[in-house]
């Protein structure tokens, strides 16, 4: 017999491969980030640029690291759907610490979303698409998603530096 799928489980899980994601960007570990994904796992960044499979990642990414100083990502699940037992999608918020600062840079905030698959009975990222939170022309959307980071950042027990 099968393993019956546990909700709740796998939602925590998917939850916790994308705040592990975030700590590995923010540590600017390139290979361990990329580990994360599926061989064959995608990327679309904040600009719009597309990475294709686990092996460009991992060498864009390294050239972002090196020559960089990328910000710190702070992120708030805001949804774990399972779309079957082997596929979930995450929704999330974001905002960016620039280094040796300590509050949230507002002109980067951004909305995330990551689908993850169940191989071997493990989680990984098949997709993660990073988009900027800029609510044209509804400056009111950006303020109380910058407060809303803000309080997070204020209350987050995890490391941003």
């Amino acid at each position: 017999m099968g393993r019956e799928p546990n909700i709740v489980t796998d939602e925590k899980e998917v939850g916790l491969l994308y705040q592990e994601l975030l700590k590995r960007w923010n540590k600017r570990r390139a290979s361990e980030m990329t580990d994360l994904f599926a061989e064959d796992g995608n990327l679309v960044g904040f600009d719009g640029s597309q990475i294709n499979g686990r092996s460009e990642a991992r060498t864009v990414l390294s050239q972002i690291f090196a020559n960089h100083q990328t910000a710190a990502y702070l992120g708030i699940v805001k949804e774990v759907r399972l779309l079957s037992p082997d596929v979930a999608i995450l929704r999330a918020v974001a905002g960016m610490v620039p280094q040796g600062e300590s509050d949230i840079n507002p002109e980067v905030n951004a909305v995330q979303t990551l689908v993850a698959v169940k191989q071997q009975n493990k989680w990984i990222i098949a997709l993660f698409q990073n988009t900027p939170a800029a609510f044209h022309g509804r400056p009111e959307l950006s303020e109380r998603l910058t407060e809303e980071l803000r309080q997070a950042l204020r209350t987050s027990s995890n490391e941003i530096d």
